[in-house]
């Protein structure tokens, strides 16, 4: 496992592929990305148990859904920068006949990448049939998805949550990112959802909050604490309270940058805060 000071220059590389992605294209959301980013690098260079090479069907392997697809750029970067794929090819990034398409698909055979996600709601379901098959397989390893608070306006998503808690779904690890942001503005704005964990809690979850949701130790503590609490006869949600933006000063506590792509010169500002560590594309 690397060191704390490596994953830091990782997340400082991983912001840069954000930003170099959304920017070359003109087209694509850098802002939940950034926030996820401490996140996304604690998951796949620390806390999933996962096999060297990449296996569609999950046996015997944490695996991992992303359900706010739009946050592609951050998942195609940590992935390629975990060795799923070759790091020269973020340089596709939402181009024609691309394996990365602005949402992940899976028609295009990436690697990393078990499900179409360009419609949100739909990651916590898909993420409980994968929990149900690891149980029907006895394979004791664990599901964990990703989703947008915003994300949780949807009502498929209580549907799936009721039902995972309704029939003891205990290896699943659903993660939200609480950023308070979304497309068009604040979520207590656009639609308040009220107090997530107490929902949660009332449908029969355990509920495990990371305050510090861009700390990468925060969030390694916290993840693992809710791996300690799976098996025990209710799904986990995790809380994680991030800032929409993190880590480039004008992007950060903002709807607006939700889907855009930074100018030239907001290119260079945004690089300039972020030095480059282990080398761009």
């Amino acid at each position: 496992m690397a060191d704390l000071k490596q994953l830091e220059n990782l997340v400082i590389q991983v912001r840069r592929d954000i930003l170099r992605q959304v920017h070359k294209v003109n087209s694509g959301h850098p802002g939940g990305s950034l926030g996820c980013t401490e996140f996304f690098v604690a998951m796949f260079q620390v806390l999933l148990e996962r096999k060297n090479t990449f296996e569609m069907n999950g046996i015997g392997e944490d695996i991992f859904f992303l359900s706010n697809g739009h946050i592609s750029p951050v998942f195609y970067s940590v992935l390629a920068r975990s060795g799923y794929f070759p790091v020269e090819e973020l340089n596709t990034f939402r181009l024609l006949n691309s394996r990365l398409q602005g949402h992940p698909t899976t028609h295009e055979g990436l690697p990393g990448v078990r499900i179409a996600s360009g419609s949100l709601g739909q990651g916590i379901s898909v993420s409980i049939g994968a929990a149900l098959a690891k149980k029907l397989n006895k394979d004791a390893k664990l599901v964990y998805t990703l989703c947008g608070d915003g994300e949780l306006q949807e009502g498929q998503n209580w549907e799936a949550i009721m039902y995972a808690a309704g029939n003891n779904v205990d290896n699943l690890i659903v993660t939200v990112d609480l950023n308070g942001q979304q497309i068009d503005g604040a979520t207590n704005t656009v639609l308040p959802m009220g107090n997530v964990k107490a929902k949660f809690e009332a449908f029969g979850w355990e509920v495990i909050s990371i305050k510090e949701g861009n700390n990468l130790e925060a969030i390694i503590e916290g993840m693992n604490k809710a791996k300690s609490k799976t098996g025990n006869q209710k799904p986990i949600c995790v809380l994680l309270h991030t800032v929409m933006g993190n880590g480039v000063d004008f992007m950060m506590h903002t709807h607006a940058w939700h889907g855009k792509a930074p100018n030239d010169a907001q290119l260079e500002i945004a690089l300039a805060q972020n030095a480059e560590t282990l080398g761009d594309y």
